[in-house]
């Protein structure tokens, strides 16, 4: 299931910055807006696997999964 997320984007002093709203710590740069967006989406990526590891490492085992829609 695909999810959407906002990035806040902005040039700043020949670079492009950003930031994912959503999770804190999502942040990255690209020399234009294009890469910044590819860069976004692989930090977006990376702390979203780590953080789903991390969640199921510490409920240990006898867990059920279930989907939260908002």
């Amino acid at each position: 299931m695909k999810q959407s997320y906002t990035a806040v984007v902005k040039p700043d002093e020949g670079w492009w910055i950003g930031w994912v709203l959503e999770i804190p710590g999502v942040n990255s740069q690209g020399r234009t807006k294009r890469e910044l967006l590819k860069n976004l989406r692989s930090a977006l990526k990376e702390a979203l696997e780590l953080n789903r590891e991390e969640a199921l490492a510490a409920a240990h085992s006898d867990f059920e999964e279930e989907s939260i829609l908002v």
